[in-house]
């Protein structure tokens, strides 16, 4: 089977249910894992994707993501008589129904269900957790200049809704919207969470923050992009560390 993915998260996936060697095509923002995927050819970004060399490629199978990428690139392949599979995991439950997709769709089905239920078990185990415990109210930054944050919604969102927070930025039309410095402040998180992608918030960034919106410097806390975004084979991992970023900064008893 002849696979192109356009979604780093889905290319970790193929990896790890033991169908790296069917990839003939990924993104150049595909880096896991490091070994396998420097051997596949780089056929453009998430964003523009060189179609054209995708269909060269005569894959069987195109991997999207509906937040990822663009739907006109798919609809381009789509004409060009591809098979793609687009999946958009909102939440935990999601992303353990789209596993068992893929699985299928790639002849890996075994695999997928084991994830899966991983997922699930790990899910139910955080809820009990945290059942009846008081929210922990955060923000969660993923860019810089301007300050942009995952909004209710967002995958994101879910995972650390999950381990008992509590978003101050609401669903809105954008999923990540830009907010001023003066916004952020006004929200009052507990919590700022300050991503290590799409932008590489470091700790000068935690006390430069600080300063424009007057919220303690001890508020701010970097943590792991990957882990708290990528939908798939990272997800359980990613459950239980959005757990312990929440449990890390939830306020003594």
């Amino acid at each position: 089977m002849r696979i192109v993915s356009l979604c780093p998260s889905l290319t970790e996936l193929v990896f790890d249910l033991g169908r790296g060697d069917d990839l003939v095509g990924v993104t150049k923002f595909c880096i896991h894992p490091a070994d396998g995927v420097s051997t596949v050819e780089k056929v453009g970004g998430t964003k523009n994707p060189r179609v054209k060399r995708i269909i060269e490629l005569e894959p069987d199978l195109v991997l999207l993501n509906e937040e990822e990428n663009r739907i006109e690139d798919a609809g381009k392949l789509q004409a060009a008589g591809i098979v793609c599979h687009s999946s958009f995991p909102r939440t935990v439950a999601d992303t353990a129904a789209m596993v068992r997709s893929i699985g299928s769709a790639i002849d890996a089905s075994v695999g997928a269900e084991r994830i899966a239920l991983d997922i699930e078990a790990r899910e139910e185990r955080v809820r009990s957790a945290t059942r009846g415990r008081p929210a922990v109210r955060f923000a969660y930054l993923i860019w810089r200049e301007p300050i942009m944050v995952a909004a209710a919604g967002t995958f994101v969102d879910a995972l650390l809704g999950l381990a008992g927070g509590e978003n101050v930025f609401p669903d809105s039309a954008e999923r990540y919207p830009t907010v001023t410095a003066t916004e952020l402040a006004d929200a009052n998180p507990a919590a700022v969470l300050l991503s290590s992608e799409p932008f590489p918030f470091q700790e000068r960034h935690a006390d430069e923050l600080s300063g424009l919106t007057g919220l303690p410097r001890e508020a701010f806390h970097l943590v792991d992009g990957e882990l708290l975004s990528w939908h798939g084979s990272r997800t359980p991992l990613g459950i239980d560390y959005a757990e312990s970023v929440i449990e890390q900064i939830r306020p003594e008893a």
